[in-house]
């Protein structure tokens, strides 16, 4: 009898996901912590959605950036982290080949929005610095409402080719996916073909999602420290850079792991692969839980509606 992990076959029914192989015994306790940060995320961004809705001078593009965020991160956590859970807490491993790409689908287009809203942002912060006067007649809620939109379609769209490529190829090695969850390169190398066109399509993407993006940034940035040191004092100086750092600290949470952990699947970097998979989950993980921390300590219109609220629930 041949063995099943083996047994030929094109479209598998389900694909069995080992998590983080080598450390099986410690899945219980590794979840506890994942557990704890999609609690800290869904907390947090429902808490500023919830107080950019409720404060009406918060009603303005910067926060309604940070509200698409926010929207963003729950929905690129929530495609993974259940799974996870599932899988660590309750050895609940099998996900239906159709739920798989959907997840994969879900992963990818929800990171490429996700960078999308932090060139928005870059961008708001460009023409509040650069071009103040005209901010509210530029950004306003028309452009803000379409630039939603571009950035929506643009994610949903770039990756759209993920499932699509991923549903074609043969799979006869094995359904066996020693990851935490699907996604695109995981999954795609236990095709049994050539599968160069979807590697190189990551690549592409990737490159659109990232590179690019990251280009943008560095130009608007670029131009904001142009504008600060154009300041007469040093006082007014680091009161503009102020208003930046949050974004920029949100900037290097996300790209950081995301970059490193898309390229080390690609390459395969002589990194033990449980290591390799815990960075991996990092990008998942780690940005949708710090960014409403990072807001909500740096901004003080936010800062200060928090207080309120929660002195307001004490008394």
């Amino acid at each position: 009898m041949s063995d099943s992990n083996t047994t030929d076959f094109t479209n598998p029914s389900t694909f069995i996901l080992l998590g983080i192989p080598g450390l099986e015994s410690a899945h219980v306790w590794i979840a506890i912590p994942f557990c704890a940060m999609y609690a800290i995320t869904i907390l947090g961004n429902i808490t500023i959605l919830f107080i950019v809705k409720t404060e009406p001078s918060l009603h303005e593009p910067m926060y309604y950036f940070l509200c698409m965020l926010a929207v963003t991160d729950l929905v690129l956590s929530t495609s993974t982290l259940p799974t996870i859970l599932s899988n660590f807490w309750f050895n609940s491993r099998e996900i239906d080949f159709n739920a798989c790409l959907t997840q994969l689908y879900f992963v990818h287009s929800f990171s490429v929005i996700e960078s999308g809203i932090l060139v928005a942002m870059a961008f708001d912060r460009y023409v509040a610095i650069c071009h103040p006067l005209r901010h509210s007649t530029i950004l306003n809620n028309p452009v803000v409402a379409k630039m939603g939109l571009a950035v929506v379609l643009q994610g949903a769209i770039l990756a759209l080719p993920f499932p699509v490529l991923a549903r074609q190829w043969p799979y006869c090695r094995t359904n066996i996916i020693p990851y935490t969850h699907c996604e695109h390169m995981p999954v795609v190398k236990l095709a049994c073909v050539d599968i160069r066109v979807s590697s190189y399509y990551g690549l592409f993407a990737l490159f659109c999602s990232c590179g690019l993006y990251v280009i943008f940034i560095v130009i608007s940035y670029t131009q904001i420290l142009r504008a600060i040191f154009r300041l007469p004092t040093k006082d007014a100086r680091l009161k503009t850079f102020g208003t930046c750092t949050s974004h920029l600290c949100v900037i290097l949470t996300f790209y950081t792991p995301n970059l490193f952990s898309s390229l080390m699947t690609r390459f395969g970097l002589k990194i033990p692969l449980h290591l390799h998979i815990l960075f991996a989950n990092m990008y998942l993980l780690v940005p949708p839980m710090l960014n409403p921390i990072i807001y909500g300590v740096r901004i003080k219109q936010i800062r200060a509606r928090l207080f309120q609220f929660v002195t307001l629930k004490g008394t």
